[in-house]
Parts: C-alpha cells; sequence; structure tokens
C-alpha cells in the first residue's frame, strides 16, 4: 500500500498512516457486512482512482475472486464512487452489478480524516446466497452500517489504537450489542457461552454488561468500578477478564455514528485455553531455568572439591592436573550459569567467551594478554558446552606451552560466522605470539589429554574440523570450523 499511495496519489505520509489504522480495522466491517472491502484512492491529477488495498470477509462468499489491488480505474466509470468522494456521503443508489453470473450490491463509503475525503470504499455484497437475515445476521448488518458511517464522519478507526488483527477478538469469536446505558441488547451463542464459562448462569440480555462482568471477575473494590466502565463500552479498550474456570479477552467499540453514542459492540474470545498453556510454558521455562541453575551451583561445588584437593596434593603432577579438570568444570558451570538466565535453549556465547578467556589467563606463567576480536553470536546450549570445552583446553594451552614464566606476549581469539540457509559456518582462530610448536608436532596424533578432548568434541560432537599450524610470524594458530545454525534477524 506505501508504494501505490506515494506512486499515485498526492497524500501525504500523516493520510498514509490514517489508511493503515483503518486497514488495520476493517475486517471487522467486512465481517459484520458479510461483504468485500476495496480502498480506493484518487491519483494525484484526479483522473482516475487506484485500489490500494482489499479486504475478503470471513463470514460470508467473496464477490472478487480476483486481486483487486492496483487496478486504476477512470473516474466517470463508477459515478458511485465519484459521488461518495465528492459529497462526502454514503452512497447506496444503483442496481446490483452481474460479476461472473453473481449478483453483487455495490456501496461506497468515504474515508475521511478531519475535514479531508482521503479516498472510498467500495462495499460489495455477493447477493446470490441472500436468504431471510437472522437475529445474528441483522445484529451485524446493524453495527456495519453505524461503523461506514463513522468511517465517513471521521470518527472511525479510533486514533492511537493501534489492533494486532491476529490477537485482537472478531465478530466470529462472540459478539454483544449495547445500548447508550450499557444494556446488552444482543448477545451471539458464542459470547453466551463465553459468559457461561466465566459463571453467569442466566442470560445476557436485559442485563446492564459491566455490572455482570465485575460480579463475575474475582476482584473486589476500585478495580470492579474500573471494570465496570471499560465492559460497559465507553472508550475503545481491549482487556481480559478471569472468572470461575474461564478467561475471555474483550474488546469494546464505541458506536457513535451521527456524534451521539448510540451504544456499543463488544467483541470476546474465549481464551482460557490459551492462557493455561501459557502458564504452563512459563511454569515449564521456569523449571528449565532452575535446573540450569543447580547445574551450574553442582559444578561449582564439584570444582570447589577439587580445589581443595588440589592444595593437599604434594605430587605437583597431580595438583596440575586436578587443577585442569578444576578449569574444565567451570566452563561448563558458565553456559550453565548464562543459560538459566534465558527464556530459551540458547546463549550468547561472546559473554561465555570472554569469561573463559579471563579464567584461562589467571593461570599464564608469565603477563599474558587476552583479547577477543570479532562475534560468535548466538548458539544452541548443545553448541555452546562443548565449544566452551574446546575453547578453554585451547587457550590453557596457548598459555602453558607458549610461554615461559615471565615472558609477554598476547593470545587473540577471533570468530568469524558465515554460510547462507538454515546452517552457516562459525571458525575460531586463537593465535598466541608465543614459542611457537615443537619440530615434528603432529596436532591430530599428540597424545595430551587437552588435544584429546579437543579433538573428540569438535570432530566427534560438533561435526566439525579442528588444525594446529605455525602463525605467520611467530607463534601458533589453531582453527576451529564447526556448523551452527543461522541466527534470526
Amino acid at each position: 500500500m506505501n508504494d501505490l499511495v506515494r506512486q499515485h496519489t498526492a497524500l501525504d505520509d500523516s493520510d498514509l498512516e490514517w489508511l493503515h489504522l483503518l486497514v488495520s480495522e476493517w475486517q471487522l466491517l467486512s465481517d459484520l457486512s458479510f461483504a468485500d472491502l476495496v480502498l480506493w484512492v484518487p491519483t494525484s491529477d484526479g483522473t482516475r482512482y487506484v485500489s490500494v488495498a482489499q479486504m475478503r470477509p470471513n463470514t460470508g462468499p467473496t464477490s472478487y475472486q480476483d486481486d483487486m489491488v492496483g487496478h486504476l480505474v477512470p473516474r466517470g466509470r463508477r459515478p458511485m464512487l465519484d459521488a461518495a468522494l465528492d459529497e462526502g456521503r454514503i452512497v447506496r443508489e444503483g442496481d446490483p452489478e452481474w460479476r461472473e453470473e453473481v449478483p453483487v450490491r455495490v456501496e461506497s463509503i468515504p474515508v475521511r480524516r478531519e475535514s479531508r475525503v482521503l479516498g472510498v470504499i467500495a462495499r460489495n455484497t455477493n447477493l446470490l446466497t441472500v436468504r431471510t437475515p437472522s437475529r445474528l445476521e441483522l445484529t451485524y448488518l446493524q453495527s456495519a452500517s453505524d461503523l461506514a458511517q463513522m468511517i465517513a464522519a471521521g470518527s472511525f478507526p479510533f486514533p492511537n489504537q493501534q489492533v494486532d488483527m491476529d490477537a485482537s477478538p472478531r465478530a466470529g469469536d462472540g459478539l454483544i450489542r449495547l445500548d447508550a446505558d450499557g444494556v446488552v441488547q444482543y448477545a451471539s451463542p458464542n459470547a453466551l457461552s463465553a459468559y457461561h464459562r466465566l459463571g453467569l448462569a442466566a442470560d445476557l440480555v436485559g442485563h446492564h454488561l459491566g455490572r455482570t462482568t465485575a460480579e463475575l471477575a474475582p476482584v473486589r473494590g476500585p478495580v470492579d468500578e474500573a471494570l465496570v466502565k471499560l465492559a460497559s463500552g465507553w472508550a475503545p479498550r481491549e482487556f481480559e477478564v478471569e472468572g470461575g474456570d474461564g478467561v475471555i479477552q474483550l474488546r469494546a467499540i464505541p458506536l457513535k455514528p451521527k456524534g451521539l453514542h448510540i451504544g456499543s459492540l463488544v467483541l470476546l474470545r474465549d481464551v482460557t485455553e490459551l492462557r493455561r498453556r501459557e502458564r504452563e510454558l512459563i511454569t515449564k521455562d521456569a523449571t528449565i531455568r532452575e535446573i540450569h541453575h543447580r547445574v551450574k551451583n553442582n559444578l561449582q561445588t564439584v570444582a570447589a572439591l577439587l580445589r581443595l584437593q588440589a592444595r593437599r596434593m604434594d605430587s605437583v603432577q597431580g595438583r596440575e592436573a586436578l587443577d585442569e579438570a578444576v578449569r574444565r568444570v567451570g566452563s561448563i558451570a558458565i553456559v550453565h550459569e548464562t543459560l538459566s538466565q534465558n527464556l530459551d535453549e540458547q546463549v550468547e556465547f561472546d559473554d561465555i567467551a570472554d569469561r573463559v578467556l579471563a579464567m584461562v589467563a589467571e593461570i599464564s606463567p608469565g603477563k599474558v594478554t587476552g583479547r577477543r576480536t570479532g562475534r560468535f553470536g548466538i548458539l544452541d546450549a548443545e553448541v555452546a558446552t562443548p565449544l566452551s570445552m574446546v575453547l578453554t583446553e585451547v587457550l590453557q594451552n596457548a598459555l602453558e606451552h607458549g610461554f615461559g614464566p615471565g615472558e609477554q606476549g598476547t593470545v587473540e581469539v577471533s570468530a568469524v560466522r558465515g554460510g547462507s540457509g538454515e546452517e552457516s559456518r562459525l571458525v575460531v582462530v586463537v593465535q598466541d605470539d608465543g614459542r611457537g610448536l615443537p619440530e615434528g608436532f603432529d596436532p591430530q596424533r599428540a597424545g595430551n589429554l587437552g588435544l584429546q578432548i579437543v579433538r573428540t568434541l569438535v570432530e566427534g560432537e560438533l561435526g566439525g574440523t579442528f588444525d594446529m599450524v605455525p602463525a605467520p610470524e611467530r607463534g601458533t594458530r589453531v582453527v576451529l570450523d564447526v556448523p551452527v545454525r543461522a541466527e534470526k534477524h
């Protein structure tokens, strides 16, 4: 719609925003009218109309099999559009049109914003299935007529009341028509069923909806007064009411077709099961976070016990082995600590990488500076946990074997994500400027435990590749290449 309006018309951004507000609401008008809606806007030179939006009803057959958006019609070909635009009134004159052997009643509704008519809504009703209307259909049609008059007067849609079409109740979910005092004139079967679930034992017709709703809600006090006003339809609002065994979502639409408040429409939806599932998900999320929190605490306890054991050992090799185990357990604990703070099983790995780098740097025999460049991004938990261990082992290996006591140097961790589609690649390079690899060193055959852990996790668990080569100038360069799921933007 933006492109069509800017290409063909003289409307400004505020006018376009009004049309967007209208289009966010007009599914209701279409459903209540049992009719297709097409929004026509005059072109800049005033010689033609361009159709910028279209809506089909959920309550009846369509009048248009084809998409009308983008069509251009010369002024004069459809006199009802001209009359509605020029005179600023709803035009219903004329005989039904025949389209593919289907009679269609056409009406034109001017779209007014303040003192200007921006365009015209063509309301097209398929008459092929017309029959004696029921009370429900009569209420729908009367409400549609009231809304059409409000559109023509510029009082609908309501400013600053953008509606989420997916989340907001629709006419078919449940509809209640109130008079000017808030008394129920008509309640659809779905609306009555929803109120029965709240605990209503009687009919709604003839009862004041605001007071009835407040009596069914479990709260008392000042909130009751606010609820009475909301459910009476005096202001355009959406709200929820919980009572008995049910939860209903309500949307109040004041009706002022000629500037006077004649009543209200209340759309409602039974959202009991939806809210129950949401509560279950919240409970499950809280349980998962608590599990990660307890795992982290247990791992920290294990690390503390290993640290105590290391202090009591006389063997230097045994103490060093336990210290390495402490760091390995700590790297896993960092991941679980991050997971305990999230709603999903994903982590922002950059923070984990920085913490692992700081943790390992503490054991450096020299004065080594660590830094990270690039971005790891968001990773799934099943990737983050082994990757944190791999990063711990590689960094520990670089610091222990690349630098001697008192030596200065730098260890840099860089990360690059690339690729397209569902899967991308994460390439991690850990490079130091230390003493470098021994002569004839083969990382794929080296037997120390740290490199065995790295090979097993990278190739076996992560499905990636691992290589360790001399750096271009000095030191050692470790390259990890693993597949990861593409980030969602």
